[in-house]
Order: structure tokens, then sequence, then C-alpha cells
């Protein structure tokens, strides 16, 4: 692995933009982070050693341009089949999301693509997807399962995952989410969901986080308390999908059984989103949903007021929220969310991933994998400001670039 010496990067931080630094990477971790002089020279050359048995590191020349950690998706459904269009136009014709899904479209759409596919074929869409990812800079990728809604078709969906994420250069982190929706064919679904999907997910994917859909026309609150109360028993990491539309009264069990996160958030009464912002369970909200779904979107303002910790994610998936850019999540949530420019970056970075579990990255700082990007703007609240753009210029892969943009940055 070639050795990399980032110099004139304006390094951003979640309190403020620093001055300029010179940053080495070595064997694909952060090495040292050194402040330049007024006259652009390093104090010191950036992890120098002594030794003269190295090659001289590759550069990159930031030329003043905003370094920060690589973006972290936390909540994804990116393996998929098929697509929605069709529903798209019953929506412009004033279909409701739950009016679709309710007559058998919506998730059940693209349950029936999934079923349709194979391993191999759901493979290869999701890595088209995660290609796009990382050249936004998108890094680390939470990807549910949840399209299958049978025992086989899930275990496909967690095999099609676990084959892309080991073809993906990035980071993929696997989601059960075997209670996404129900089979309205199956009147026993949730009885065959808990009693044999579960325990066929645990065999074979023992440590994955398991997720529901907590929703009129989807899982009932005593229904994802069942589902979600066995797996915990049975060890696994636990997130819930709650209060999109309707506030069912998910939190106050979240809560106190101290789950990992509640994802979406948007009907939460401020009472559930202040008990939630008090614990230690992650609020993740997902504003690209607001934007084409229903104009809805989580109060991250009061939650992070009250203390909460806050990940946004793009949700990215074929029916509510067609989309896969961090940087369009970011402007979303600093606007209708109403959070601040530095809140939103931390929010889909160090957030995003102590709530993935990846406590080596998303944040700069020695000793950490090596995941960054360098924006094309001097000024980080540039990511929250513009939007529809193409804000980053290069991607740096652990300490390899793997994107370089036509910014003004070079490397040599």
């Amino acid at each position: 692995m070639t050795d990399l010496l980032i110099r004139r990067a304006r390094l951003w931080d979640a309190a403020h933009d620093a001055p300029l630094v010179s940053i080495m990477i070595r064997g694909g971790s952060i090495e040292s982070i050194d402040v330049e002089r007024s006259d652009g020279k390093n104090a010191r050359a950036a992890g120098e050693s002594g030794s003269n048995d190295r090659k001289p590191p590759r550069e990159l020349d930031a030329a003043g341009r905003v370094l920060m950690p690589a973006f972290v998706d936390c909540h994804t459904h990116a393996c998929w089949a098929g697509d929605r269009l069709d529903e798209w136009d019953r929506k412009q014709a004033g279909a409701s999301y739950l009016e679709i899904l309710e007559s058998g479209g919506g998730i059940m759409s693209t349950v029936r693509s999934v079923r349709n596919a194979s391993r191999e074929e759901l493979a290869e869409g999701l890595l088209a997807r995660l290609g796009v990812m990382l050249r936004e800079g998108t890094l680390a990728v939470e990807v549910k399962s949840g399209y299958g809604l049978s025992t086989e078709d899930e275990l496909k969906m967690l095999r099609a995952i676990a084959e892309a994420g080991s073809r993906w250069p990035g980071t993929l982190v696997a989601t059960a989410c075997i209670g996404h929706a129900k089979d309205p064919d199956r009147p026993d679904f949730v009885r065959t969901t808990i009693d044999e999907t579960l325990p066929a997910v645990h065999a074979e994917f023992p440590g994955v986080a398991i997720d529901a859909y907590c929703e009129r026309g989807a899982w009932s609150l005593e229904e994802t308390v069942e589902l979600l109360d066995r797996a915990l028993e049975l060890g696994h990491p636990v997130r819930v999908h709650a209060d999109q539309f309707n506030s069912l009264g998910v939190i106050p069990w979240a809560v106190r059984r101290e789950i990992l996160s509640v994802d979406h958030l948007e009907a939460s009464t401020p009472e559930e989103l202040h008990l939630l912002a008090e614990s230690e369970t992650f609020g993740v909200m997902l504003p690209c949903s607001g934007l084409h779904v229903d104009q809805r979107y989580a109060d991250g303002r009061s939650f992070l007021d009250h203390g909460g910790r806050l990940a946004i994610a793009s949700n990215c998936n074929p029916g509510s929220a067609p989309t896969s850019s961090i940087p369009l999540t970011v402007a979303l949530a600093s606007r209708f969310n109403r959070i601040t420019a530095q809140e939103a970056i931390l929010a889909c970075t160090a957030n995003a991933a102590a709530l993935l579990g990846l406590s080596d990255r998303g944040r700069v700082e020695p000793g950490l994998r090596a995941d960054l990007v360098v924006l094309r703007h001097s000024d980080a609240r540039m990511l929250a400001y513009e939007f529809g753009g193409d804000p980053v210029d290069c991607v740096v892969l652990g300490g390899e670039v793997v994107c370089e943009g036509s910014g003004r940055g070079r490397v040599s």
C-alpha cells in the first residue's frame, strides 16, 4: 500500500473548520495531522520517522478545500429488483403511500420482483448502486433485506448482500428487516416470520441486526414487539422503523429495551421524541423520504436540544426514497429537520458510524481508518447550503485514492 500525504487540506471537525493541515496516511490509517504554517509549509514533515527506507509518499494537494470523513449511510434498502415507476405515476395522480401499500403495491411490488430474481442478480444490482455511492463519497453502507418476506427469499437477500459486500471495496453492514411488511396472501405470515424465518436467519447470520416496520398496514405494535423481543433473546441487535405516518407507541418500548435505533420519527409526539432523546438509543431521521413522499420531516432540532443521539441517512429504496445521495440528505436535513450543517455532517459520519459499530472511522484522527473525502469547497457549510450538485471531488478509501474529480487539487 502506497503512503499518501494530503497537503493544504482544510480539516473539518464537529466544532469548526480548522486551519490548513497536512495528513500522513500509512497502511490505510491516519498516522499524523500537522497544522501548516502561514507560509504553507509544515512545522515538521507530516509523519516524519527519520527513516530513509520508505519511498516518497504519493501526494494529494487539497488546495485549501475541505477534508472530512467519508459518509456513512446507516439506513438503506439498496438491495432490490425491478422498479416502482408505475406507482410513481399513481402517486402523481393523487394516491397516498399507504393507499398504494394497502392495495398490494409499494413494498409488495418490489417483493414480487425480488422473489423472481436470483441471488446473483440481486448482488449485481446492489453492487451497481454501491458503485454510485462510492463516487458520491459514501464508503460504509447499511443494507437491509426485507423484500423477500419468506424464509427462503429473506435468506437469498442476505446472501446477496454478503456477496456484494465481499466484492465492494467499501464496508457493507447487513440488517435482516424480516418484519418489513406482511404478505397479504399468507394469513399466518407473522407467526411464520417469528417461528421460522427468525430462527433460520439466526442460524445462518447469528450476529445480524433484526429490523421491523411498525406502521398501519404493516406490523402492529404487538407484533413488532413480539418479533423484536424474540430477536433480543437470541442475542441479535435490534432496530425498528417507527412513527413514519402514525405514532403507534414503539418509542417507550425501544427505550426500555435499549435497542440500537428508532428510524423515521416523522409522526412522533414531542413527548416521545424527548423520551428517545434522553436515552442511549439513536434516532435516525430520513429527510429524503419526506421530500419524496409527503413533505413531512422529523423534528431534529428538538431531538438534539434534548440531548438525542442523531443519525441521518438516505433511506435509499425504490419506493419512498429513490436516491443514494448523502450530500442531498445533508442539504435536506439542514432545511427541514432544522439542524445545522455541522450537526448534519456529524449525523452522517461519526454518529452513523457509531450506530453501525464502526469505531475506526467517521472522524479524522490519528490511528483511525483513512476513509476520507475532499470537497470542491473550502467551507464545509457549502455541503448543506448547496443542493443537487456534486460536492465530492476526491474519495480516499483506506488510504487509497479511488475517485478523483475535476477540482483544483491534484495527486502526484
